[in-house]
């Protein structure tokens, strides 16, 4: 799906759960920049990304992983962030929000990828922090969707570099919503695909495949609804850290995430549709079934009635001592029959 909202260019179920204190330190990358100037440090110490900067550059320090609840404490302490806020980071159960402290502010996203082998929907926590000439993002994993955002940042090409953190902000959450346009592109071919093997021969791994893309648009859509919600505040809020010359970009990156929730309710509505579809197929199979056995069962009304006359005990019947009694008994059961289907192809039933 094409994207024209970058600033300066045009590249391109999960669970939650609670991060767990001790285990491995996380991983730390800082990249500080401005118009002419750039530096990336991955792996980097906290000692590091904490040194005095020169200068009125942006800072971005990326933390992979927050198992280390000491070295998250003490990187949200070096930027004056409340202990309220570390709670949320560590805490992976909150849904997407937005929230104003004064001299920064606090987001919380969902990031959504799908995983190649299973073909499921993985959901990861990001919190970023936006401050005067500094970025913090913290998620729970090593990789993400801002790869396109680091690359515009070393090439230097576009705006980002000549704009403030505020920008960068704005990038990162952009690229959180481009996952989302890729997961929807997804899902769209495989609600294309269902729907021809629905049409064409329906199981029950139809029906099975057919519940799980439903609960995938419902866990997308409870993660885009508050995302909506949180652009909107941006769009409206009078932070002096947002500039004026972002308010184009955030109405439009408002006008994506709508875009976004009208295709997973476009695709709600055709998985619904595909259920009624396959009840309606299953019944009309069934219906068939019935069809056919009512018809051989009716077919056997008359002949059974026939047989059970002749098959009762009495001495005195005139046809069992008839020579050919035998044979006009199969004549007549033939005939029936004959007459019979010949009234139910007429009729159309068969």
């Amino acid at each position: 799906m094409p994207r024209d909202r970058k600033i300066g260019s045009r590249p391109m179920r999960g669970r939650t759960r609670s991060a767990r204190a001790g285990g491995e330190s996380p991983r730390l990358t800082l990249i500080t920049y401005d118009t002419n100037r750039f530096t990336e440090k991955t792996g980097c110490s906290l000692e590091e990304c904490l040194q005095p900067r020169e200068g009125s550059g942006v800072a971005w320090i990326n933390v992979d992983g927050l198992s280390d609840a000491g070295t998250l404490e003490s990187l949200l302490n070096r930027f004056g962030i409340h202990p309220l806020v570390m709670e949320d980071v560590t805490s992976l159960e909150q849904r997407p929000k937005l929230e104003d402290y004064g001299s920064y502010l606090f987001a919380v996203l969902k990031m959504l990828t799908l995983d190649e082998k299973t073909g499921r929907l993985l959901s990861e926590q990001v919190s970023i922090i936006l401050g005067d000439h500094f970025v913090l993002s913290l998620q729970e994993n090593v990789g993400d969707l801002f790869d396109p955002v680091r690359e515009r940042l070393r090439t230097g090409k576009g705006k980002l570099r000549k704009m403030g953190s505020d920008a960068l902000a704005y990038s990162l959450v952009d690229a959180v919503v481009d996952g989302y346009f890729s997961i929807l592109e997804r899902l769209g071919d495989q609600v294309d695909a269902l729907e021809e093997e629905l049409v064409a021969s329906p199981s029950r791994e139809t029906l099975r495949t057919l519940h799980e893309l439903k609960r995938e648009l419902v866990f997308l859509r409870h993660s885009i609804w508050p995302l909506r919600e949180l652009i909107g505040n941006l769009g409206r809020g009078e932070s002096p850290l947002l500039g004026e010359q972002l308010a184009p970009y955030l109405r439009d990156l408002y006008d994506h995430t709508v875009q976004v929730l009208e295709t997973v309710e476009s695709l709600r509505e055709t998985l619904s549709g595909m259920l009624d579809i396959y009840l309606s197929s299953i019944s009309n199979r069934m219906n068939e079934i019935m069809k056919v056995l009512t018809i051989i069962s009716t077919l056997f009304i008359p002949l059974t009635f026939i047989a059970g006359v002749y098959g009762m005990n009495f001495r005195f019947m005139p046809e069992l001592e008839w020579r050919w009694g035998y044979a006009a008994i199969w004549g007549v059961m033939v005939a029936v029959s004959a007459v019979m289907l010949r009234y139910f192809h007429r009729k159309g039933w068969f």
